[in-house]
Parts: structure tokens; C-alpha cells; sequence
């Protein structure tokens, strides 16, 4: 089975922070009519704040630009509770952040993380500059890898290797059968595996060891 290493949450303090904001930014944009609305909107934001933030940034999105998206996606729910079904959260919030993550892609092509982020982000840890940098590389290959692979397969391998949800949560969120589900998902390890082995060759590491 294919072993893909969890993407770092937001950096430390920050999950509660931005979830915060995003529900006080929310709330000023688009006014829910009713304190249920709000009390429901404060949940979505508390529950799924990161798991949000994750998918986008393994769509590809730098830190920052995964904070305003993550935004944008809840400023996208607040104008849509009503239409919300009940346990149907998750699957909005999905497929809201793929079309917010794409949009971004196209309006952002200047902009660059600066390589010292990663490290500013992190510095609390205290960690050697050598194990920053084989991290940091480690995640720029991940991410170069996730963002060659066709959209259809990124999405599933995403959410079953990262996301460790189950091929039925993938199907209902996905809105594809639970076949097609199975079918992608052994497509993308084969296409994650053969994009290794050509980056490993590459670099000069035979067997993916140096």
C-alpha cells in the first residue's frame, strides 16, 4: 500500500486563529438570517476548518493562499446553508475548495511561497536546518508529484491515502459509484508509484535510498 506522510496542520495556534477569523469574516460578509444559521455556520467552521485547509493546500496551494481560500469557502457556505443537506457538510466544503483551489491556480500564477516560509512557520520547533530542509523538499516533491497527477486521480488518492476516509465517504463525496472509486484510486497509486520512480532516478537514488 502506498505510505504518503500526513501534511503538517496550520502551524501551531493557528487552526483555532484562522477558524476564528474565517467565522468572523463569514459573519460580517453574508449575515446568517438566524441564530441557528449561525450557530451551524460556527460549527462547519469549527469542524472542517482543516480538513479544508489540508485539501487545498494539497491542490497545490501555499500556506497563505490556502488561508484566503479556506475563507472563501466558508464565505461560499454562508450564502448556501439552506441548500446544505444534513450530514452532506463535508461533501460541499469538498467540492467547494476543488472549484475555490482551481480558480486560484488561474488567478495566481505570479505569486511564489518564499522558500524561507516553511521555515519561519516552524521555528518555534527548533528542528536541525538539515532535517527543515529534507522536510521542506520532501513536501515540494509531494506536492510537485500530487499536482501532475489528472485531477479525477489526485482527488481520490488524496482523500483515501491523506484523508484516510473509506472508498464509500470518497464515493458519496466525490458523486461518483463506489467502482469508480476503487478503479481511480488503483490508477493513482500506479501514477503516484511510476512519478516516484522517475524522480528518484533522477536524483540519483536507486530504490528510493541514497
Amino acid at each position: 500500500m502506498t505510505t504518503v506522510e500526513p501534511l503538517d496542520p496550520p502551524p501551531s495556534g493557528r487552526t483555532s486563529e484562522l477558524s476564528a477569523r474565517s467565522g468572523t469574516r463569514v459573519g460580517i460578509a453574508e449575515e446568517p438570517e438566524t441564530l441557528d444559521s449561525q450557530q451551524r455556520l460556527g460549527t462547519l467552521v469549527r469542524e472542517h476548518f482543516a480538513f479544508v485547509w489540508r485539501v487545498l493546500r494539497r491542490l497545490g496551494l501555499s500556506e497563505s493562499d490556502a488561508d484566503d481560500a479556506a475563507q472563501q469557502v466558508f464565505l461560499s457556505a454562508s450564502r448556501r446553508l439552506a441548500d446544505i443537506g444534513v450530514g452532506s457538510e463535508r461533501g460541499f466544503l469538498f467540492s467547494t475548495a476543488v472549484n475555490v483551489a482551481a480558480h486560484a491556480h488561474r488567478s495566481r500564477r505570479r505569486w511564489q511561497e518564499l522558500p524561507e516560509s516553511e521555515i519561519d512557520n516552524r521555528r518555534d520547533s527548533v528542528p536541525g536546518a538539515e532535517e527543515l530542509i529534507d522536510r521542506r523538499r520532501a513536501r515540494e516533491l509531494l506536492d510537485e508529484i500530487l499536482e501532475a497527477m489528472p485531477m479525477e486521480l489526485r482527488l481520490v488518492f488524496v482523500l483515501f491515502e491523506v484523508e484516510q476516509l473509506t472508498m464509500a465517504e470518497i464515493a458519496r463525496m466525490v458523486e461518483v459509484p463506489p467502482g469508480t472509486v476503487a478503479s481511480r484510486l488503483r490508477r493513482a497509486r500506479e501514477d503516484f508509484a511510476s512519478r516516484v520512480k522517475r524522480i528518484e532516478a533522477k536524483l540519483g537514488f536507486p530504490g528510493g535510498k541514497r
